[in-house]
């Protein structure tokens, strides 16, 4: 079958890389992809917001089935086109996607449906907001309410963070109409951690576990970013918190959506505070995560291909899914400045050893060739992920493999999986 993949990211290099390995692929684009995914697909120069190009040219090269990698164009409504243009495609509609799109929306659907969240106030004026959080207990979260690239979330720990961040997105608009209204919600103390689920609209089955690690810099310090590396499995995620998240959170999440007449097909990303009262959301996105799609699909064992049609066809609870014992660490190599101003064009030295190492792989993700030279094209640049039979030798593997790659300015965490070592006995 021919599968047209869409976006350029490491995720999608990650998806590409996995299915191309299922047999029933004999042809695979992406749009528009990367130097790396082109090793695996025919790229095609079309970007993912480019909903009206993307549907002709599947319709032309007559694609059975499209996979949307990144989060625009589902929010843009790109499933429902498809869909009424006869074709298959894997991932919500628009009206399911603003669980992603809005966190007011999102926010609304889990008070609703009682699904453990952080208390919160939304608003579009910045007085307004300051006078609230005068009478906030600190820290605060401060979200902008629409997409920001996993940038639009500033935990202010003083009065001063918190008028910054009112002020950037209600008065200087750094987020144009997605900080149009921001959401401010109480601190919610714990482990965060992420899980994954394929829906097929009733039906889930949740991958396996991972923890993101947002902040640029070491021990969760500076800004956030849109991630730095990941790692799988998350040990907080025991099987008695999985069993709460099940229950209380992907369930009346699916029942309800399905109730407002959205029901939920493809994957839903929950971002959890694992809290001394349970697991509660901080944010669902409704797409396979970016770095954590990197650490997981490196254990899926079942052909996704099968995955992703029986989510369509809502077969899934009729599909077995099975996943590696292996645990597996991906370490972001970023571009020095990111996630603020940063230098393109870089030379990336090294990649070919880290990749000819046993169980590493190094997706590319902000990358662009150059008069034959692979050189820095984005923030996050690579993603450099190993497998081991525990989480320690898997990060011993990853940065092996990491420490074998250069350019000017790379900048990477170096305590990736550190927070997975304490609960090793």
């Amino acid at each position: 079958m021919k599968i047209l993949l869409i976006g350029s990211g490491g995720r999608e290099h990650a998806l590409a890389w996995k299915i191309s390995q299922s047999p029933r692929v004999t042809k695979l684009y992406c749009a528009p992809g990367n130097p790396g995914i082109a090793e695996l697909a025919e790229c095609v120069s079309i970007g993912a917001d480019n909903i009206s190009a993307l549907k002709d040219f599947t319709l032309q090269n007559k694609i059975d089935l499209t996979v949307v990698g990144p989060e625009t164009p589902l929010t843009l409504g790109i499933v429902d086109e498809f869909e009424q243009a006869g074709l298959r495609i894997f991932g919500p509609s628009q009206a399911a996607a603003q669980l992603e799109g809005s966190k007011m929306f999102a926010k609304k659907i889990m008070k609703k449906y009682k699904i453990p969240t952080a208390a919160y106030e939304v608003f579009d004026d910045a007085q307004k907001a300051l006078e609230h959080v005068y009478m906030s207990r600190f820290p605060v979260v401060i979200k902008a309410d629409g997409l920001a690239a996993g940038k639009g979330v500033t935990v202010a720990i003083s009065l001063v963070e918190a008028k910054r961040a009112i002020n950037a997105a209600l008065k200087d608009k750094v987020f144009g109409e997605s900080g149009a209204k921001i959401i401010i919600e109480e601190f919610l103390a714990g482990e965060e951690a992420s899980l994954l689920a394929f829906c097929d609209g009733k039906d889930f089955v949740p991958m396996v576990s991972a923890q993101d690690h947002k902040a640029v810099y070491d021990e969760d310090k500076g800004p956030n970013t849109g991630g730095m590396g990941a790692y799988s499995p998350a040990p907080v995620v025991t099987e008695s918190v999985l069993r709460q998240v099940r229950e209380t959170i992907f369930q009346p999440m699916l029942d309800g959506l399905a109730k407002e007449g959205a029901p939920y097909k493809g994957v839903l990303y929950a971002g959890l505070m694992i809290t001394s009262d349970g697991p509660k959301v901080v944010e669902f996105n409704c797409r396979f995560g970016d770095p954590e799609t990197q650490a997981v699909l490196p254990r899926l064992q079942t052909d996704i291909v099968d995955i992703f049609e029986a989510c369509l066809d809502g077969k899934l609870a009729a599909q077995n899914i099975e996943w590696s014992e292996a645990a597996v660490v991906c370490v972001v190599l970023a571009a020095d400045g990111y996630p603020g101003q940063y230098t393109k064009g870089q030379e990336i030295s090294g990649l070919a050893a880290a990749a000819a190492l046993p169980d590493a792989y190094v997706f590319q993700a902000g990358t662009a060739k150059r008069d034959g030279k692979l050189v820095t094209d984005g923030g996050r640049v690579l993603d450099v992920t190993a497998l081991g039979a525990d989480i320690k030798m898997a990060i011993k593997n990853a940065y092996k493999a990491a420490d074998l790659i250069s350019f000017s300015g790379l900048h990477k965490r170096k305590d990736i999986g550190k927070k997975a070592l304490a609960y090793l006995k």
